[in-house]
């Protein structure tokens, strides 16, 4: 399964594509950071965002879209150019027919370090030893993206299969 994970930020917007099964190492095809000038119109950077997240999923063809949700933070501000951000990449996947997979920064955490309460350094320690690098992926908005692509890998491949199951499921019923 090829999997484009999305890091959603409006000033960085980190996009990490991996490959794999669940129970097996996943294999890095490429990670990207996607910057946008805060002084440019808001606009325009959604725009900017908009183009390059449609490029990166025709260039690398995923299976899937695994996206950051959004959490409640202090600064009103940056919770609004995340959420706006996160809905461009959600966007993007659904344009191309993708199934889109959100995830809260604890459930990705947990799903590449054991802990849902791990830093942004042991994330990173654990993408790095996980997808068998030489250094590791930076910045740490690419680290991020790529340990969302894994956790779909890993938990987004069930999760969809028990979807579609319970989905056949009551469609067979009703009829």
């Amino acid at each position: 399964m090829r999997v484009l994970g999305v890091d959603p930020g409006l000033t960085r917007c980190g996009v990490g594509v991996v490959e794999g099964v669940p129970g097996r190492p996943c294999t890095l095809i490429a990670y990207y950071v996607v910057y946008t000038d805060p002084a440019d119109d808001l606009a325009l950077r959604l725009l900017h965002l908009d183009r390059s997240l449609t490029e990166l999923v025709a260039e690398h063809q995923p299976e899937s879209v695994a996206v950051e949700r959004v959490f409640s933070q202090h600064n009103v501000r940056t919770v609004m150019g995340t959420a706006q951000a996160s809905g461009i990449a959600v966007l993007a996947g659904a344009r191309a027919g993708l199934p889109v997979q959100t995830y809260t920064p604890s459930e990705v955490k947990a799903a590449v370090t054991g802990s849902g309460q791990a830093d942004k350094a042991q994330v990173t320690s654990m993408v790095t030893r996980l997808l068998r690098l030489a250094e590791p992926p930076k910045p740490a908005d690419a680290a991020d993206a790529l340990a969302l692509a894994i956790c779909h890998v890993w938990r987004g491949g069930t999760r969809s299969k028990l979807a579609a199951a319970a989905d056949r499921s009551r469609r067979g019923g009703a009829r």
